[in-house]
């Protein structure tokens, strides 16, 4: 399996990013070198694309396979490629404080701490659904690892399209989530227009 190896502050300053965005509380002092040079359009259009990517922690091959599946379904291609990437279980087990980050999200999905509707899903892509409910296995949430996880998240507030009893550790998807609803700063259209070249 390919892993993103590239140091998390290096590539948020590359692509200027904060590194709270991915869920880090740390700081890069040291400042990104910028040329004066004006940025191309496809400069542009390629930096919102690895954004998206590293935000979510998606490879090429399955980011192109979101994007056509969004272009198929109805109404606008850039929202629901959003919506697709904020539906991935490692994303939402993130958002509901059960990681405190996104990286962290993968591995506790794929050690099988997590439970969707009562089963065991250990692929971080996987596809929630409106009315799922996600919860961490109940042999795990006595763990020292959730019990630190739980003190750091207590004050990260949830999306309004997810019911979440950090204290019970189970959390309901209420709604499927709107493109206003999340909180990426990553321009959707500028992705579109690179792919539909």
């Amino acid at each position: 399996m390919a892993v993103d190896k590239t140091p998390v502050l290096k590539r948020c300053r590359s692509l200027g990013l904060e590194p709270s965005v991915l869920g880090y509380d740390k700081k890069s002092n040291r400042k990104l070198n910028t040329r004066s040079r004006k940025m191309s359009e496809y400069g542009m259009q390629l930096r919102e694309k690895q954004k998206a990517k590293f935000i979510y922690g998606v490879l090429e091959k399955p980011f192109r396979n979101y994007y056509e599946k969004a272009d198929k379904m109805k109404g606008m291609t850039g929202e629901n490629l959003m919506v697709m990437l904020e539906r991935r279980l490692d994303n939402v087990v993130f958002r509901m404080g059960f990681a405190r980050t996104r990286r962290e999200a993968r591995q506790v999905v794929d050690h099988k701490h997590i439970l969707v509707n009562g089963k065991c899903i250990n692929l971080p892509s996987y596809q929630i659904k409106a009315g799922d409910v996600v919860e961490v296995r109940e042999a795990s949430r006595t763990t020292q690892r959730f019990k630190d996880i739980s003190e750091n998240a207590a004050g990260r507030l949830t999306p309004e399209w997810m019911d979440v009893d950090k204290e019970a550790m189970k959390g309901t998807i209420s709604a499927l989530p709107k493109r206003e609803q999340i909180d990426v700063p990553v321009n959707e259209m500028l992705i579109v227009e690179l792919y539909s070249k």
